[in-house]
């Protein structure tokens, strides 16, 4: 069943007042060249380029996450994922999506006595030192998430983790407060899990870093918290049925990347903003940043011409971000998309007060609902945005459920990699990202990269 809805008139010109997408280019023009798009696309997936695709039907890697999840679920009060950007960025959905932002901060009763998920990102000090005082070390997991087992920030937290470990608790019982997500069969970290008996769980070769939210990168942190894995799977095998079509209107990832392609190279909005109406989703938003940027951001495309392409993600919710940045989207340069995502359904709402009668400037507001409020919200600034010519897209969800949410996630996904073929570019690498890396190395004095002097600012800049 269908859980999820893309609703977008409002990036077509009878909407926009002349603006926008002449609607029925999308059944002549940008139909052709979504076509040629996924044609490139099904090529790369029937090469296994993509293995993404195949996530959602992976049944025994699944079991055997799930199988692993229950074991640790019973042995700890706490799960720290160690890991930076996809290897992150999807516990956080997950967590914050299905769970609550608040969940770390519930009692035992109240979260079942399930684990507390916690995430450490980044290398700040502070953090780590602030995380470790926090938990008990000798009741917690820490699960070592890196597909290489060379990523210089999670290997290092890794190594104070587990130093931390083998004081607080021994060098024999150190092995088994980790579990590690790696490469099935090489690096660093399969060569110690093999060798230290560590348990462990694969990262498929073919599924990179920002596509790996529907594998054991964030469904065994999400399965130790009790959430529905095999939910989220249904929802994402359905958004792959819906995406199989090349036809345009019959495909929502289509659309989404057809439309979102064209107002970029067409019409200068190279901007695209993910704005949910919902706290829940506030790490699903940060999520689409790091796939829409890393996926898209390129210097060459597929010939190798130099092309400097790619549109700008940028993450907002509502109503928050109509305090702060809805005044640039309506009034600032015509180079921004607005992506709306509404839960249309809830399950509990709260009431607002309706004891004070005067004055009239609060009176309008009593007896009715919280979730009406920010629902009436989310319209008003669609059409305020509409009425300026200002286009936007709306994401619907009847009920932000693990099945709705995995067929979202997937549904993101298919449409990055269509808007990979639409731009010209690979999707799937990110090399712009190297050259930081190795310079960090030799830096740090990693053997094999050279340790290059970093020149100092001029003196002549600075004040």
């Amino acid at each position: 069943m269908t859980r999820v809805t893309l609703d977008y008139g409002n990036m077509l010109s009878p909407s926009l007042d002349g603006r926008g997408t002449d609607p029925e280019r999308l059944q002549t023009d940008l139909a052709e060249r979504f076509r040629s798009a996924f044609e490139v696309v099904d090529a790369s997936r029937a090469s296994g380029e993509t293995g993404f695709f195949r996530l959602p039907h992976a049944t025994e890697m699944h079991q055997n996450t799930r199988a692993l999840a229950d074991r640790c679920r019973r042995e700890f009060d706490n799960l720290v994922v160690l890991g930076i950007g996809g290897s992150a960025l999807g516990t956080l959905t997950l967590r914050d999506a299905l769970l609550g932002p608040l969940w770390n901060e519930l009692h035992d009763e109240a979260r079942g006595h399930l684990p507390r998920i916690f995430v450490l990102d980044n290398v700040d000090p502070t953090s780590v030192r602030d995380l470790l005082a926090h938990i008990d070390i000798r009741r917690t997991l820490f699960n070592v998430v890196s597909k290489s087992g060379a990523t210089a920030e999670t290997m290092a937290l890794f190594l104070v983790i587990e130093a931390y470990l083998i004081e607080g608790v021994g060098v024999a019982a150190a092995a088994n407060h980790f579990v590690f997500t790696t490469d099935p069969e090489q690096g660093v970290l399969r060569s110690i899990a093999e060798r230290e008996g560590i348990a462990s769980l694969p990262i498929p070769p073919d599924v990179g870093g920002r596509f790996s939210i529907l594998s054991p990168v964030a469904l065994f942190p999400a399965a130790v918290a009790g959430i529905d894995t095999t939910a989220l799977l249904t929802g994402a095998a359905c958004a792959d049925e819906r995406c199989r079509s090349a036809v345009l209107m019959e495909n929502p990832a289509g659309v989404m990347a057809t439309l979102l392609h064209a107002a970029h190279t067409e019409s200068g909005a190279s901007i695209h903003v993910m704005m949910p109406y919902s706290d829940r989703l506030r790490s699903f938003s940060r999520w689409f940043q790091q796939l829409w940027a890393e996926s898209l951001g390129k210097a060459h495309d597929l010939a190798g011409n130099l092309v400097n392409t790619g549109p700008t993600p940028l993450p907002a919710v509502g109503v928050s971000d109509q305090h702060s940045q809805v005044q640039l989207f309506m009034e600032g340069p015509r180079d921004k998309v607005v992506v709306f995502l509404a839960v249309t359904g809830m399950d509990a709402d709260v009431k607002i007060g309706s004891h004070r009668s005067e004055p009239a400037l609060l009176s309008y507001l009593g007896g009715q609902a919280v979730g009406h409020l920010l629902e009436a919200e989310r319209r008003a600034t669609t059409e305020a945005l509409r009425q300026n010519g200002r286009p936007t897209m709306t994401l619907e969800i009847n009920d932000l459920d693990a099945e709705a949410l995995g067929e979202l996630l997937m549904l993101m996904s298919i449409s990055t990699v269509y808007a990979g073929a639409l731009y010209g570019v690979d999707p799937l690498g990110q090399p712009g990202v190297e050259l930081g890396k190795r310079l960090t190395y030799g830096l740090l004095g990693r053997e094999g990269f050279e340790g290059h002097a970093l020149p100092d600012s001029d003196p002549r800049w600075r004040v």
